[in-house]
């Protein structure tokens, strides 16, 4: 990932109703939730969850698809290893990340 993805990744999870709802999908797993599933666990209106999800698809955290009449939504687990491996790499210059508990 570029620099300005990881950016925009970041900015869109800076808010806390979008920070809400990648956690509740990242929990929901590949298979997602209905919007108003979602809107109803968050407790936002539909028209905000709407504003929320662009903001979410647009970083590319959030992914759709047309189920019947519903919109499903689910994390994008790849932009979100990309995510995290982009703020890991070279973590620790190398060294083990784990203090040292011995005394």
């Amino acid at each position: 990932m570029e620099t300005k993805d990881i950016i925009a990744a970041l900015a869109a999870l800076a808010q806390e109703s979008r920070l809400a709802v990648f956690r509740l999908l990242v929990q929901a797993g590949p298979d997602g939730m209905a919007a108003s599933k979602i809107a109803e666990s968050i407790a936002v209106t539909p028209s905000a969850l709407s504003f929320h999800m662009k903001e979410l698809f647009h970083a590319g955290l959030v992914q759709s698809r047309q189920d019947g009449r519903f919109v499903i939504y689910s994390a994008n687990f790849g932009t979100m290893t990309d995510v995290i491996t982009f703020l890991s790499s070279n973590c620790c210059g190398g060294r083990s990340c784990v203090p040292d508990t011995s005394c």
